[in-house]
């Protein structure tokens, strides 16, 4: 192998640009040239093609979002498109090439190589959601909980100081590990999640018990997903029992998709584009490179897209117990 591409794409997660970072210059280590195509699939059918260097990647590692751009393609996913895809591959001379995303940048990968398996790929997985299976964090969740927490922790500040009863909606649309973890760090009365029914009469009840007790603020965290169809609509029929308290909706939204790593994000994701590069020499294709337990695991792309990480009932039962 002398020469392998690098892209990003789905959504943008903080992290992205370490591991860029780490692929493009292990990649010249090993002699190799290494290629950025910008805007993923897209860019390979646009034949948007830049040279890497170390000197490209330097300064980046603190920075969120992606330098590489991400973009949908719909054109990737008809047998006309991967066919031109291939070839503006092969007359670029590219043999292999590290994807950065999600579940739907490793199932297009997946779709390609059989059609095409003389160019193989590899995957770092790539997302704030945490929801693949076969690593501990994706890349962007580790940075996402700690903005989603302290976006909470100053919330509360401000709760506290009008005795208001906050409902905070963080990402998650199928997931809740964001809302899960964040809500335990910052110390939330309680979390709801796609995983679990939500319970209206039992989150007033343990509302109320809050407020028994004389707490002068209660935050309640809402994946997105949350089957009442997030906060605002929780918020809007917890509200009718309790009119005579002031009650607020925040969206955290995009926020937490953006800002500087975290130190384990930037560590995690260089080591994730590290070992891709390496599995790319070594002959391997659609895997995607995870760490479980401090150990690097290589998890075929199906294994990766069909199953699905669950959330540990001790998370769920803290929220409970600690609130």
């Amino acid at each position: 192998m002398k020469k392998i591409g690098v892209f990003t794409s789905g959504g943008d997660a903080p992290g992205m640009n370490a591991c860029i970072r780490a692929v493009v210059r292990t990649g010249i280590h090993h002699g190799l040239e290494v290629v950025g195509i910008v805007k993923g699939y897209q860019g390979i059918l646009d034949k948007n093609f830049i040279p890497m260097t170390a000197r490209s990647v330097s300064n980046i590692i603190q920075q969120g979002g992606t330098i590489l751009k991400s973009a949908r393609c719909a054109d990737f996913r008809t047998k006309k498109g991967r066919k031109q895809a291939y070839e503006n591959l092969k007359a670029e001379g590219i043999e292999g090439i590290v994807a950065i995303g999600g579940d739907g940048t490793f199932t297009g990968a997946e779709v390609f190589m059989k059609e095409y398996p003389d160019i193989n790929f590899v995957g770092c997985p790539g997302t704030i959601d945490n929801d693949l299976y076969g690593t501990d964090f994706t890349i962007g969740y580790d940075t996402a909980i700690n903005t989603a927490m302290d976006a909470i922790d100053k919330i509360k500040d401000t709760a506290n100081a009008d005795a208001r009863l906050f409902f905070i909606e963080v990402m998650g649309r199928d997931v809740g590990f964001i809302a899960l973890r964040s809500g335990i760090a910052a110390g939330a009365e309680a979390v709801l999640i796609p995983e679990s029914k939500t319970d209206i009469k039992e989150l007033v009840k343990t509302i109320q018990a809050h407020y028994d007790r004389k707490k002068s603020s209660v935050i309640v965290i809402v994946a997105e997903g949350d089957e009442m169809g997030g906060a605002v609509k929780v918020a809007k029929k917890v509200s009718k029992k309790f009119t005579d308290l002031p009650t607020r909706v925040t969206i955290l939204g995009h926020v937490q998709r953006g800002g500087s790593p975290t130190a384990a994000e930037r560590v995690n994701a260089s080591w994730m584009g590290l070992e891709a590069v390496k599995a790319l020499i070594n002959g391997q294709r659609g895997v995607m490179i995870g760490v479980v337990n401090n150990q690097v695991v290589h998890t075929p792309f199906e294994r990766a897209i069909k199953y699905h990480r669950y959330l540990s009932p001790t998370l769920l039962e803290m929220v409970k117990i600690l609130a």
